[in-house]
């Protein structure tokens, strides 16, 4: 079975709105180009979905845009060739190679952790929650930002019920960004 990994960018003070942070740069943008070369489809929420399509999307003239750095082309090409599902009740139709997940989200995510693979990734902030509450995330990547944002949505609000992780992973940035993955841990009887 292919793991489930959430990763996402959060600031010191839990906030995780995508401008709260820092700019990326070099160091960032490899790291998250590795992140998405690590994962056999992409799972996002259509807010996530629609955000990353407009920033990532490769145009159709082929030729990626002005305001892209040289050194933020691989993570782009490597999110726009990645498969992606889609959870949404109120979008009619996707593309981006991208599928529309309807139906119940537990079976419909079971069901995609079970086909062969390296993994899952999501991003976002509401349908990981829905995820984390239903026990199907296998691991956490918080990239923590030296930053204290002080508004915003913050990470995993409103979780239902703790969930215990342990540290399987660190990675210190130039920038003061620290990468931290985590496993939960699993209660056995």
């Amino acid at each position: 079975m292919r793991p489930l990994r959430y990763s996402i960018n959060v600031t010191l003070d839990g906030c995780c709105h995508h401008e709260a942070g820092l700019p990326p740069d070099e160091e960032s943008m490899r790291y998250w180009t590795a992140e998405m070369e690590r994962a056999d489809a992409l799972l996002f929420g259509r807010v996530t979905y629609e955000m990353m399509e407009s920033a990532w999307r490769q145009p159709a003239t082929g030729t990626w845009p002005d305001w892209m750095g040289e050194w933020e082309i691989p993570f782009a090409e490597a999110i726009d060739r990645t498969k992606k599902y889609v959870v949404s009740s109120t979008l009619s139709g996707v593309d981006w190679n991208a599928e529309l997940v309807r139906g119940d989200l537990g079976q419909a995510v079971q069901r995609l952790k079970q086909e062969p693979g390296e993994g899952l990734f999501v991003g976002g902030v509401t349908l990981p929650l829905a995820l984390a509450d239903l026990g199907l995330i296998d691991e956490y990547v918080f990239i923590v930002q030296p930053v204290l944002a002080g508004h915003g949505p913050t990470l995993l609000a409103g979780l239902r019920e703790r969930i215990q992780l342990e540290l399987v992973d660190r990675q210190e940035f130039r920038s003061g960004v620290v990468a931290l993955r985590h496993r939960p841990t699993r209660v056995t009887a």
